[in-house]
């Protein structure tokens, strides 16, 4: 799958559901939960214990599957070797994008001002991980678009089943969402994967 295929398959899908646990055991429930619920994205992040286990054991299902907080330019190399499609940074980091590109990764790069927007995009960034999106608030999305309307913007933090269509109407290409979509049981988590794709 090519970089471009990754970004398609995340415009279409218009959600990223973002893993992120204390334990490795919890991890591949969630995980799991989310996928048999009919979540397509799933972003893993490295902070999670046995991370790149978890998305290696995962890579045979349907879903496209990504590497969260990857900081490095040896994790975005990792990442690729265990099967993610995609990493997610939470800084702006040439290295680690050029990294990802040498092996096939598409990279989600995090920004939080317009100089670094710029930067990323300039760096080339498959996509903008703008966080913390509830901080900078819908109408960052608009603003930034007045000047580089072509940038692919995807808000990160604070973004829930009830807002993610207002997110996504507000200019966003997807949606990343967090412990608001996967925290609690599992039958909480189907239900808000449902809600969640009901709604967008």
């Amino acid at each position: 799958m090519y970089r471009y295929d990754v970004m398609a398959r995340i415009a279409e899908e218009k959600a990223i559901a973002i893993v992120r646990e204390g334990s490795a055991e919890k991890g591949r429930r969630v995980v799991s939960v989310l996928a048999d619920a009919g979540i397509s994205v799933l972003e893993v992040t490295c902070t999670t214990p046995g991370a790149f286990d978890l998305v290696d054991s995962a890579r045979d299902g349907t879903a496209l599957l990504g590497m969260g907080t990857v900081v490095s330019a040896s994790d975005a190399v990792t990442a690729a070797h265990a099967g993610a499609r995609f990493i997610v940074t939470p800084n702006v980091d040439s290295d680690v994008i050029r990294a990802a590109h040498r092996h096939g990764l598409a990279a989600l790069v995090g920004c939080a001002t317009p100089t670094e927007i710029l930067t990323a995009l300039a760096s080339g960034a498959d996509a903008i991980k703008v966080f913390p999106a509830a901080q900078l608030g819908m109408g960052f999305l608009a603003a930034i678009h007045g000047p580089v309307p072509w940038a692919p913007l995807i808000p990160v933090g604070g973004v829930d089943v009830d807002n993610a269509r207002a997110w996504l109407d507000a200019g966003a290409i997807a949606v990343g969402l967090g412990s608001h979509l996967t925290s609690g049981d599992d039958a909480a988590i189907a239900e808000r994967v449902v809600r969640l794709k009901s709604l967008i």
